[in-house]
């Protein structure tokens, strides 16, 4: 009988990419920051004594912008939550394997997309 080896990225592979994910999970919590401060501080642009309709147009701006502001913030919030779960996954040594294929994802792959649990051939299956 073939003894039923785990496939895992060493302990090396996965300290760097810990390393990769804090950095990312900082300048994503920032980036938040900064679509909540921009949401915060969108009040108004000095546009109180110009015509109604101009002002009009602003506020319709302003609550474009409100949501696209709220959209990107909940796109922030969950990378963040994908990223501390990848996190998770390197304390658990389950890091890098695909959740449908069981094979390691590619380290490139993982590079560019550090909160992957797909591989490209289970992704592609997805289609």
């Amino acid at each position: 009988m073939a003894q039923d080896l785990k496939v895992r990225y060493a302990d090396k592979d996965l300290a760097e990419f810990r390393e990769l994910i804090e950095e990312k999970i900082e300048k994503a919590k920032s980036h938040l920051e900064l679509l909540k401060s921009a949401y915060m501080n969108d009040g108004n642009n000095g546009t109180d004594d110009t015509s109604p309709t101009f002002k009009a147009f602003e506020e319709g701006s302003q609550t474009m912008s409100k949501e696209a502001n709220t959209q990107l913030a909940i796109r922030q919030e969950k990378f963040i939550r994908d990223l501390k779960n990848a996190l998770l996954r390197i304390e658990n040594k389950t890091y890098g394997i695909c959740r449908v294929t069981g094979k390691l994802i590619n380290k490139e792959r993982l590079k560019l997309v550090p909160h992957a649990t797909l591989s490209i051939e289970a992704k592609n299956m997805q289609k």
